[in-house]
């Protein structure tokens, strides 16, 4: 039997192979019936190539040369310059095959499959990896409808269906020649890329305001607390007296006159400063478990933690049959990271107080009628957390920070009530960027789903022959 790709949103209670092996046929009865042109991309394209690895003969990357294009740079239709690595002139002649220097399609055939971005006259010359197709399209497939449609499912399940599956699917040429492209009239190929043009820029402006949200928290927390941070800089000497040095720290970088410049400033702030022992009442490290589980309590890890809130990615589960009670979570407790990532931290929300915490993270509990969860975790989110816990690192391989330096960080302690209304205030600010981001998500698959029937003939727009 042939074989097909089956995703995972189309599984209900249905496992057999004969019920899935229809759901190839469903995209391609779609795409056959539209109401516009279907071309194989042989016939739209006069050029499919791809690049090649530079590293041979003691070829290296470089800081900088001629900008070198990896898969990872293609993403959601464009291409981010700003992560590219860079070889030498030499190499960059030798592979004349995939240097760009015009209109091209860019593809990945390799890794992450049907990434496309448009890259177009104009652009510095650059050259590409084996993992990316260079394509050159004829003058009825416009470049900016193309990188539209390789975005869209009728694109995405081809690719799927096409690809050669194993440790690592992959894309051929002849797979690429033989995908199906629905081909509208230049007028609806031009509709339907400033409709999606329309939606990215709203995407693009609200997460900007998302951003702008998130890093405006910084500025309020610091400004509440009445502290007036100075501009600091590192600097390449300094000295150091001798009755100065604090136990187990020897190094330079913990005594830079930065450091000592922003405790001045926290310390003239109009609220009292204590070390973070005061509010604590309970100080300990999580378990270490290497074997992951199918069923079982989830395993909290530092990648769980994120600079905003707890993170579902990927969650991990350990079969153990109860929690240890001494890591066991309660409505006062409060995790930072010990190692790995410094200075993340987390209230105990409710969909993790049933869990099993990492050796890589601390659970502490507080002093709550001294200091509001809520409250730290802005603090510590904030410049005058962030600097400290970098300053206390271990100064080893892996960044770390102790239980003795933990409990010696410095803590602002306003009043209950300010403390309720910055961590109002912070909950606020990130409610609302995350709203934004939500709201981005939904105008992208409003487009898309839009621009689908307008490919598929199913809403015919002005200029259309349908």
């Amino acid at each position: 039997m042939q074989s097909f790709v089956v995703w995972n949103d189309e599984i209900n209670e249905r496992l057999d192979a004969g019920y899935f092996y229809s759901l190839q046929d469903i995209i391609y009865t779609k795409i056959k019936n539209s109401k516009y042109p279907i071309r194989k991309m042989r016939e739209l394209a006069s050029i499919v190539t791809k690049g090649e690895s530079p590293l041979w003969k003691g070829d290296s990357f470089l800081k900088e040369g001629v900008p070198f294009l990896r898969g990872k740079n293609i993403k959601e239709g464009a291409i981010n310059f700003d992560d590219v690595v860079y070889i030498s002139d030499s190499a960059h002649r030798r592979m004349r095959r995939s240097v760009l220097s015009g209109n091209y399609l860019l593809l990945t055939m390799a890794g992450t499959l049907g990434d496309v971005a448009f890259f177009k006259k104009g652009y510095p010359e650059c050259n590409i990896n084996q993992d990316i197709a260079k394509i050159k399209l004829t003058d009825e497939f416009s470049y900016e409808y193309a990188t539209v449609y390789f975005q869209t499912a009728l694109a995405k399940k081809q690719i799927n269906i096409l690809s050669n599956g194993g440790t690592r699917s992959h894309l051929n040429f002849e797979q690429i020649k033989s995908f199906d492209v629905i081909l509208p009239p230049i007028s609806v190929q031009t509709k339907i890329v400033d409709i999606m043009q329309s939606a990215n820029n709203q995407k693009k402006q609200k997460e900007t305001e998302a951003l702008r949200l998130l890093d405006s928290i910084d500025d309020y927390v610091i400004t509440e607390l009445g502290i007036k941070l100075p501009e600091v800089e590192g600097k390449m000497c300094f000295l150091v007296n001798s009755e100065e040095v604090r136990e187990n720290r020897a190094d330079p970088y913990y005594y830079q006159p930065k450091f000592e410049e922003v405790e001045k400033a926290v310390r003239k702030g109009k609220y009292d400063l204590v070390n973070f022992a005061t509010v604590t009442t309970d100080l300990k490290n999580g378990v270490e478990i290497r074997k992951y589980a199918d069923e079982g309590y989830r395993y909290l890890r530092v990648t769980d933690l994120g600079k905003f809130g707890i993170i579902d990615n990927a969650p991990r589960l350990v079969a153990v049959e109860e929690i240890p009670e001494r890591i066991k979570l309660h409505d006062n407790s409060f995790l930072i990271s010990r190692s790995g990532s410094l200075g993340l931290v987390s209230v105990v929300e409710e969909k993790i107080k049933d869990v099993i915490l990492s050796s890589h993270i601390f659970k502490v509990d507080l002093d709550i009628s001294k200091i509001l969860p809520a409250y730290l975790e802005a603090f510590f989110r904030s410049t005058l957390g962030q600097i400290q816990f970098f300053r206390n690192n271990n100064g080893g391989i892996v960044p770390e920070i102790s239980q003795s330096a933990l409990k010696y960080l410095m803590v602002v302690i306003p009043p209950l009530e300010i403390q309720n209304k910055i961590a109002e205030e912070v909950k606020r600010r990130i409610s609302e960027a995350e709203r934004l981001k939500a709201e981005t998500s939904k105008i992208i698959e409003e487009a898309k789903k839009q621009v689908e029937e307008m490919i598929l003939g199913i809403e015919i727009v002005e200029g259309g022959n349908g």
